[in-house]
C-alpha cells in the first residue's frame, strides 16, 4: 500500500512538466487523482496514462465557476477530497515594465487562484482532515534583477499559505508549501531548447547540488507533505532548492583567501 491510498487529491496543473509528475507520484501511492487543466489533449493524455483512479476536469483556475465544478466533480467522482495541491503557475513577468493586466493575470493564477481554490474544497478537506499544498519558488523570497511580477505573486503565495494554516487550522486542514529552485520544467526545456547540460552548468553555482533538478525530486517531497506521514507540518516551507536557500552572497567563492592573495 502507499502512503496515500484511500485518499483524493485535486492537482491545478496536473498535465504537464512539474504537475504532471506530482500527478504521477501521487497515483502511484495510492491517491486518485484529479487533474486540472487547461490543455484537453495533454489532459487526457496524462488521464489515460494513469489509468482507473485518475480523472481529467478541464478547468481553468482563473473562473470560479469551472474551480467550483473542479470540486464537484472530484467529490462525485471519488466520494471525498482529501489534498489540493496548488501547482498550476503564470510565469507573466515583464520585470518594471510590466503592464497593469500581465500583473493581475500573474497574480489572479499563482495567488489568487489558489485562495478562491482553498475555500471551495475547504468542507470537504474539513471533513475529510485533509491538507493543502502550494507550490512556491525561491522567487518568493529573493529578488531578481529585471523579474518582478512572478516573484511578487510567489511571495503573496508564501504569505497565503500562512494565512490559510492559520485560519483553517480550527477544521483540521493542515497547509503548508514546497519551495522549488530550479527545476527541469517546461519553462527551463524552453529557454535552453532543450539542453539539459547548459541548464546544470547555469544552475551549478547557484545551489549546493550543482545540478538543476528533476520534476520527480519535486513529486516526492510533495508526496511526504501531502500523507499522514507529515501530520504535525502545518504553516510550514519545505525547500526543494538544492540548498539554494541557504547560499549568501558570496555564493561558493572563498572570500578570505581571495582577500589574502590581493594583499
Amino acid at each position: 500500500m502507499g502512503q496515500l491510498t484511500g485518499k483524493v487529491a485535486i492537482i491545478t496543473g496536473g498535465a504537464a512538466s512539474i504537475g504532471a509528475a506530482i500527478s504521477r507520484k501521487l497515483h502511484s501511492e495510492g491517491a486518485r487523482v484529479v487533474i486540472a487543466a487547461r490543455s484537453e489533449a495533454k489532459g487526457r493524455a496524462i488521464e489515460s496514462e494513469l489509468g482507473e483512479g485518475a480523472l481529467f476536469v478541464p478547468t481553468d483556475i482563473t473562473d470560479d465557476n469551472e474551480l467550483q465544478n473542479l470540486v464537484a466533480r472530484a467529490a462525485s467522482a471519488f466520494g471525498r477530497l482529501d489534498i489540493v495541491i496548488n501547482n498550476a503557475c503564470s510565469y507573466g513577468d515583464d520585470g518594471p515594465a510590466t503592464s497593469r493586466a500581465v500583473w493581475l493575470d500573474t497574480l489572479n493564477v499563482n495567488a489568487v487562484s489558489a485562495a478562491i481554490l482553498g475555500e471551495l474544497a475547504r468542507p470537504h478537506l474539513a471533513a475529510a482532515r485533509g491538507n493543502i499544498v502550494n507550490i512556491g519558488s525561491i522567487s518568493g523570497r529573493f529578488a531578481h534583477i529585471g523579474r518582478w511580477a512572478y516573484p511578487v505573486s510567489k511571495a503573496t503565495l508564501a504569505h497565503l499559505t500562512r494565512a490559510q494554516a492559520m485560519d483553517y487550522a480550527a477544521d483540521g486542514i493542515r497547509v503548508n508549501m514546497v519551495t522549488l529552485g530550479h527545476i527541469w520544467s517546461d519553462p527551463f526545456d524552453g529557454l535552453t531548447t532543450g539542453d539539459r547540460a547548459h541548464a546544470d552548468k547555469v544552475s551549478a553555482d547557484l545551489n549546493l547540488l550543482g545540478r538543476v533538478a528533476d520534476a520527480g525530486e519535486v513529486a516526492n517531497v510533495v508526496a511526504f507533505v501531502a500523507s499522514d506521514a507529515a501530520s504535525y507540518m502545518n504553516g510550514s516551507e519545505t525547500a526543494v532548492d538544492g540548498g539554494y536557500g541557504m547560499l549568501g552572497p558570496e555564493r561558493r567563492v572563498p572570500l578570505m583567501p581571495l582577500l589574502a592573495g590581493q594583499g
